[in-house]
């Protein structure tokens, strides 16, 4: 599911777990990008962002290369951050309010209040934070299926396994040539995390959608780490320096599954090679959004991994690249994964029932009564060694 859940230690902290990163073209305002970052999974109506957690945005200038034979995404050493952090609430007026800070690349400390549906401005930026409608969709029951029965099993038409549910989000807005500067791009590099405050340790982190909760997380295909949960470990990873020690076993994984969701379809559209490494392996290790800060929002088009589609097939990009809450990543990334670039197109079945607006902050205004976890997901609520609820 996105990133939702993706890993033990997220189901233990729902505060830090992120849900969902978007990196796409203003629809509003040309020369813009925006970045999303969601957080607490089904959240209930009276979540709150922690005090205790740093929500960052990553971005640097990025390059593709065919060095080695296999496509692959190098990032530059230039960063640029975005640091969202919230103080603890206050009481106020039967409820609480959350006050938070957004520090720019720039180092500028911008104040701005959690909920207040008007965005807080500065000099070439809009800021939003509070409580959305999760934009994600997906038939969670088929996905599983799929890998349970080893054979696809998705519906022409299927319900949303994530419908009603709210996630606390974080919209940023921004002018790129005036906080990034004009020389910035125009591919850059996006990743989202979540860190502990002050010792700075990463909780978090997610570039590509499904990387971790799709791709990374069925075992038995794996000869190499079958009996290890690897999620935690590449959650605590440096998107942009993979560490030496682990990359072994990520790799062996990729490799592995990448194979299995290749051969659904009944022929083999990405053969690996001798030694086994799957050509999408290196691809999707440098686990980032690619976005094009010189291309226009994509309206009606494709945009998702669609520079990294490109890459695969030594053709120019056409959009902005990077993902938005539009689009349905599902559908895009098993059409990839099972049928290659020329493969018939695979849909999950599955459609918003409330889009995603085309005006700042973007995300749908929160339900006010969403459902909870146990409500969504039984098994995932039930305590350890138990059965899950009924």
């Amino acid at each position: 599911m996105a990133d939702h859940f993706s890993g033990p230690q997220a189901l233990a902290d729902p505060a830090s777990d992120i849900t969902d990163v978007y990196a796409f073209a203003s629809p509003e305002r040309p020369g813009h990008m925006v970045l999303v970052l969601d957080v607490f999974p089904a959240a209930p109506a009276t979540a709150l962002f922690s005090d205790a957690i740093t929500h960052r945005f990553r971005l640097r200038p990025v390059t593709a290369t065919n060095a080695g034979g296999a496509p692959a995404f190098v990032a530059g050493a230039e960063e640029w951050r975005f640091d969202v952090r919230f103080d603890a609430p206050t009481p106020r007026d039967g409820g609480a309010t959350v006050q938070g800070t957004c520090t720019t690349p720039g180092g500028a400390a911008i104040p701005l209040q959690v909920g207040d549906e008007r965005p807080t401005e500065a000099p070439g930026l809009r800021i939003f934070a509070g409580p959305r409608l999760d934009p994600f969709f997906i038939d969670l029951n088929a996905v599983l299926a799929t890998e349970e029965q080893e054979q696809l099993a998705f519906r022409p038409v299927s319900t949303n396994s994530l419908a009603g549910a709210n996630v606390l989000s974080i919209v940023v807005e921004f002018d790129v040539a005036t906080v990034l500067g004009p020389d910035s791009g125009p591919l850059l590099a996006v990743v989202g995390e979540t860190l502990t405050s002050g010792h700075e340790i990463r909780v978090e982190r997610m570039g590509r959608a499904e990387i971790k909760n799709v791709i990374m997380r069925p075992k038995k295909f794996d000869p190499v780490n079958r009996d290890l949960e690897i999620r935690d470990l590449y959650n605590a990873e440096d998107a942009f320096a993979l560490r030496p020690d682990y990359v072994g076993a990520y790799r062996a994984r990729l490799n592995a599954n990448l194979a299995f969701f290749d051969r659904l379809d009944g022929s083999i559209d990405w053969p690996s090679d001798e030694e086994g490494n799957h050509p999408l392996t290196e691809l999707l290790l440098a686990d980032f959004l690619v976005v094009d800060t010189s291309r226009p929002f994509a309206e009606g088009g494709d945009s998702d991994l669609e520079i990294e589609r490109a890459v695969l097939a030594g053709r120019p990009h056409t959009t902005c690249g990077g993902r938005s809450p539009w689009r349905d990543i599902i559908d895009t990334l098993y059409t990839l994964l099972v049928g290659g670039l020329h493969g018939a197109p695979i849909g999950e079945g599955v459609r918003q029932a409330r889009p995603p607006s085309h005006t700042f902050p973007y995300l749908c205004s929160p339900n006010p009564e969403p459902p909870g976890l146990a409500t969504l997901f039984p098994a995932l609520a039930a305590p350890p060694g138990q059965a899950p609820p009924a």
